[in-house]
């Protein structure tokens, strides 16, 4: 089977619409709580590549690139959106590689974004409502440590925040099982082959793109519709 073909699972990008709805309004009252907290002042970025000294980044692990990466592109304040690699032990892995689940990497977003626009806290609010943080090692179908959930964070006001919303989320009992999202410190991240890059946007007709992941990020759209790019709102 191609490397391809290995993602046409049509289980890794579906979470349950019953849990959705109470999800989303949970995450929304979570995340202002979190903005009204105070949290110590963020240190300088040293372990990534934003694009201007006014923008910051995150890394996310949540299942299948391909869908998520779709998703956070249209969210006003994030400029960059890369698929690739992170948390394992082999340097610059193939796709073919991660796949073995043998390397210890996750599939992971490396999202470019302007704080000033969108908050760590609203990226987390996205990340914990777009795939099932109770499976461990797993989404839906897709199996292996590729397909974990994690926030690598990149300095200690993004692990407090997380760490901190994860508990809040647990405890509100929104999930009817434990959250086990990984909350580890970056240490690399490895770009994805060309071919992963922009894949919804460059393959709108694929049978993929248009039977799970247009549904996903139009379900999307309507429930952070106040949070889309401005060219996005009709």
């Amino acid at each position: 089977m191609s490397a391809t073909l290995q993602h046409y699972s049509l289980s890794s990008c579906v979470i349950s619409t019953m849990k959705m709805n109470g999800l989303l309004l949970c995450l929304t009252l979570l995340s202002a709580a979190c903005n009204q907290a105070q949290t110590p002042k963020q240190t300088k970025q040293t372990m990534s590549n934003p694009t201007s000294t006014k923008t910051e980044v995150a890394t996310f692990g949540n299942g299948c690139f391909w869908c998520t990466e779709a998703v956070f592109q249209q969210l006003n304040g994030v400029d960059k959106v890369e698929s690739g690699y992170s948390g394992g032990q082999v340097v610059n892995p193939t796709y073919k590689q991660v796949c073995t689940g043998t390397t210890g990497h996750a599939e992971v977003l490396q999202i470019t974004y302007d704080p000033a626009v969108v908050s760590f806290e609203t990226l987390l609010e996205v990340f914990w409502n777009t795939h099932d943080p109770t499976t461990l090692n797993r989404q839906g179908n897709d199996e292996g440590p590729q397909y974990r959930s994690a926030v690598f964070y990149h300095n200690d006001q993004q692990r407090q925040t997380a760490e901190a919303y994860k508990k809040q989320l647990d405890a509100s009992g929104v999930f009817s099982k434990p959250i086990v999202t990984e909350i580890t410190a970056f240490k690399q991240f490895y770009k994805a082959e060309d071919y992963h890059q922009n894949y919804y946007k460059d393959n709108p007709n694929q049978p993929y793109c248009a039977f799970l992941i247009r549904p996903k990020v139009e379900k999307f759209r309507a429930q952070f519709s106040n949070k889309l790019k401005p060219e996005l709102v009709k």
